[in-house]
């Protein structure tokens, strides 16, 4: 994978190991404030991190930068990619469009993003997730944005069939102390935050980790400002032809652990799926055959 393919901060994460002492202390430095910590003069940096300018230029060029002006011009992108409006990235995309169908582009992005996440996705964390959500004795707290709020409902909706104890977030933020209220230590935080993130997330994240909830957030490749608080955190590439995000991977993923959740407790998933049916037969919800 290629510099352009990855976030600055994942460039360093991979280099760590081979960092000297002054170096390592630079590049904590830079993910302490990630991005905004990168994005001063050379001397600033260098000064804050207690290192030399020649550190800061021999780190970034064995990050595979060119040069200092480089490795800040990454981050420049970066911080303008997540802050780009829904405008923005439509013209952006407009402008590269290649002259194939729409649908052919679609694909192109979506399978591109699908093989760049499961590359980047570490099956232990995502083996580590399904297990907290698989634990009944943990209370499930589900959120999302604007759009996001989609997706966290469709997770709790599913969850909810296959174990007790889930709840769904109101999208209205002054409600949420309420239901911080109600959250006890070892129960989970499940957040949804994409690019133009949105404020709140983080006051409520560490409004649930003072009560001792876990966080989990699903996120993108740049990362949420909650996913710093969080146990885990899915970054998905979510880049499309379009002036939208796409949803897809990071659906791909909800749906493959609520797979993995059902499967680990099948036993007493069956059983409340009979409960369940039982329900819908009482109260006719679903049109029978024939």
């Amino acid at each position: 994978m290629t510099i352009a393919s990855k976030t600055v901060s994942d460039v360093i994460h991979s280099h760590l190991g081979v960092l000297t002492r002054a170096e390592k202390q630079l590049a904590e430095s830079l993910l302490d404030n990630y991005p905004v910590s990168g994005l001063g003069s050379i001397t600033t940096i260098a000064e804050n991190a207690g290192v030399s300018t020649p550190t800061v230029v021999r780190m970034v060029q064995k990050l595979g930068f060119k040069g200092y002006p480089d490795f800040q011009a990454h981050l420049h992108q970066e911080v303008e990619a997540t802050i780009s409006n829904p405008i923005a990235k439509h013209d952006r995309w407009a402008q590269n469009a290649p002259g194939t169908h729409i649908l052919n582009r679609f694909a192109d992005a979506i399978m591109g993003n699908l093989r760049q996440t499961l590359t980047d996705l570490d099956t232990a964390t995502f083996d580590s997730v399904a297990a907290l959500l698989s634990n009944r004795k943990r209370g499930l707290y589900f959120v999302g944005g604007r759009i996001t709020g989609a997706l966290a409902e469709y997770f709790f909706t599913h969850m909810q069939v296959i174990r007790p104890a889930t709840t769904l977030l109101s999208s209205n933020s002054s409600s949420w102390p309420q239901y911080v209220l109600n959250m006890n230590a070892g129960d989970i935080l499940i957040i949804f935050d994409i690019r133009r993130y949105e404020q709140e997330m983080v006051s409520l994240a560490t409004a649930a980790r003072k009560r001792g909830a876990e966080i989990i957030v699903f996120t993108d490749q740049w990362g949420s400002p909650a996913a710093k608080l969080a146990r885990h955190a899915f970054r998905v590439r979510i880049e499309a032809p379009s002036a939208w995000d796409s949803s897809v991977v990071t659906l791909f993923i909800v749906e493959a652990l609520i797979e993995a959740v059902q499967n680990s407790t099948w036993d007493e998933t069956k059983e409340r799926m009979k409960t369940l049916e039982g329900l819908f037969e009482q109260t006719r919800l679903f049109r029978k055959p024939g």
